[in-house]
């Protein structure tokens, strides 16, 4: 399969799917990764058929659907119960939609274990793969592995590795994809201004050493998707710009 390129909608805030995918288009996107939130037109709650129109469009336009990147927090504390039902619907629209992989957080320190195996059957039964990504609780990649290994089945439950998080947290790019191994699904491209300050830059103009990441991730297969935080810092600049040196990145280090 090689690499395969992505950009998540997180960077195209309110922007509609139609348009979305001509971004991604114009800049060499293979992909697009669908934020599922209220505030986008792939949500919660979205009926069948809003899905479908979704899914048919995106074929056409010769895009598939990297993964949906959802919200539901894993280890979140508090019951079992609401975290599972968010899993499932999840699933439940990954699978009408057709992404491969739904991204969920960590979020706590509450048990992940069962609300993971919850959902084992479901994701086996859509064909899709629970990703979670190296973030808030959980933000190196030893610790959020440790939310999925202990179920063996890495096509069902692996770990996105967002290039930020461990390198803020203290772990070398080296340790983050010598622990993965084979729990390694997806690979987030971004770049910060320092360790100190997460605000995102383009890729190649802030400190995370994404030209190690490249050279570590040749010998891997998978979706690299540009995670540009648009939603969350408003003043950055337009998807655009990063997406040209996220481009430009991808085809430097991208396995021939």
């Amino acid at each position: 399969m090689g690499w395969r390129f992505a950009v998540s909608t997180l960077g195209m805030p309110g922007v509609p799917v139609r348009e979305a995918a001509r971004t991604a288009l114009a800049h060499g996107c293979e992909g697009l990764e669908l934020r599922v939130h209220p505030d986008e037109e792939v949500h919660w709650g979205l009926s069948g058929h809003a899905a479908d129109r979704v899914r048919s469009f995106l074929a056409d336009q010769g895009l598939a659907i990297a993964a949906l990147a959802g919200y539901a927090k894993v280890a979140a504390p508090g019951a079992d119960e609401p975290v599972v039902d968010e899993l499932k619907a999840l699933i439940g629209l990954a699978h009408r939609i057709g992404a491969p992989a739904v991204r969920v957080f960590p979020g706590g320190d509450g048990d992940a274990r069962p609300r993971i195996g919850a959902v084992l059957g479901d994701l086996r039964d859509a064909g899709v793969r629970l990703l979670v990504e190296t973030h808030d609780s959980h933000p190196t990649g030893a610790a959020a592995l440790d939310l999925v290994a202990g179920f063996g089945e890495p096509d069902l439950a692996a770990v996105l590795w967002d290039a930020v998080h461990p390198w803020r947290a203290g772990e070398a790019p080296a340790v983050t994809r010598e622990v993965l191994g084979p729990y390694l699904g997806y690979f987030q491209v971004k770049d910060a201004v320092s360790l100190e300050d997460p605000t995102p830059v383009p890729p190649g103009e802030g400190a995370v050493p994404l030209g190690e990441c490249g050279e570590l991730l040749r010998s891997w297969s998978g979706w690299v998707s540009l995670e540009w935080e648009k939603a969350w810092y408003p003043a950055i600049a337009p998807v655009e710009t990063p997406l040209r040196t996220a481009a430009a990145w991808f085809g430097r280090y991208a396995p021939r």
